[in-house]
């Protein structure tokens, strides 16, 4: 049978496909839409584990939080090229992957949201759903990260989306009430800081041991051939140890809007101010192709 214009562009809108591809299955199908758009779909996941291998650094980190600041969730979706970033249909897929997070509370991991039922199209896994996105879209597309707060207790979750989408971040804060600007401004504040000055610990409590050994190794490489005494030595080694830690722990990072404040100061200055004992107690930070 003849294939029309109108079959063409129904399986077009159906499928996201080119429309030479949607012309061939259409002819090899005699026109049958349903058995056209499975064998699309079978295209569409051979071209996809093509597509799989190659690097995907762009994309968007997106996140949402509740109007009472109880829960919060956050995305980071990549993708090969900004040009697909910014397409209508890549920022849609992020969007019900953000609309899925926080619908679904035992969703709250890159795992979990891969296997669960796709928000849009309970037919599909998300995962299953991805690999049409990347057919359609034509590049790699990763979902990279995912996370979702539940608060514990009392405070706020708080989220900070970078202008552009390419660095996001979520972050509880307890001791306060999302009826006081001065403690909801504190934890927009902290939120914007970690996006600015990328803390990888909340504290010295949560760096591994084993990081701690590894920047040890590293600064007793740099002075091994100096002539100095071990215990020397081991001082040096010690003061870089702090210097590494202050950069790379929240709390002793100087806050990006006055560097003679750290950010412990800066807690303990509102919690003196509101008469409470305020407290960070967790946050996650995403960047563009940053693991």
């Amino acid at each position: 049978m003849s294939v029309t214009t109108a079959d063409i562009k129904q399986l077009r809108e159906i499928t996201g496909a080119g429309i030479l591809d949607c012309k061939k299955v259409l002819q090899e199908t005699g026109g049958n839409i349903d058995q056209a758009i499975e064998m699309l779909r079978k295209k569409g996941l051979a071209a996809a584990s093509k597509k799989a291998s190659r690097e995907a650094n762009e994309g968007l980190v997106s996140a949402q939080v509740s109007d009472d600041g109880k829960v919060g969730v956050m995305v980071e979706v990549n993708c090969e090229t900004d040009f697909v970033a910014r397409t209508e249909d890549f920022q849609n897929f992020v969007d019900s992957m953000v609309r899925q997070l926080f619908a679904q509370p035992d969703v709250n991991s890159v795992e979990a949201l891969l296997a669960a039922p796709y928000i849009d199209n309970t037919g599909n896994t998300v995962a299953e759903q991805l690999t049409e996105v990347i057919a359609k879209l034509g590049e790699n597309t990763i979902i990279r990260n995912a996370a979702r707060f539940d608060l514990q207790g009392d405070g706020i979750v708080d989220s900070y989306i970078h202008i552009g989408g390419r660095v996001g971040v979520l972050v509880e804060v307890s001791g306060g009430s999302p009826d006081n600007s001065e403690f909801v401004a504190l934890v927009h504040d902290l939120a914007l800081h970690i996006a600015a000055a990328s803390p990888r610990y909340l504290d010295e409590s949560g760096v591994p041991a084993e990081a701690i050994e590894a920047e040890k190794a590293i600064y007793l490489a740099q002075i091994a051939e100096e002539k100095k005494p071990d215990n020397i030595k081991e001082r040096i080694v010690e003061g870089k140890l702090k210097k590494w830690l202050g950069e790379v722990t929240l709390i002793n990072q100087p806050f990006v809007k006055d560097n003679d404040v750290t950010i412990a100061k800066l807690v303990g200055q509102t919690s003196k101010s509101l008469g409470s004992d305020i407290q960070i107690r967790r946050f996650a930070r995403f960047e563009l192709g940053v693991e």
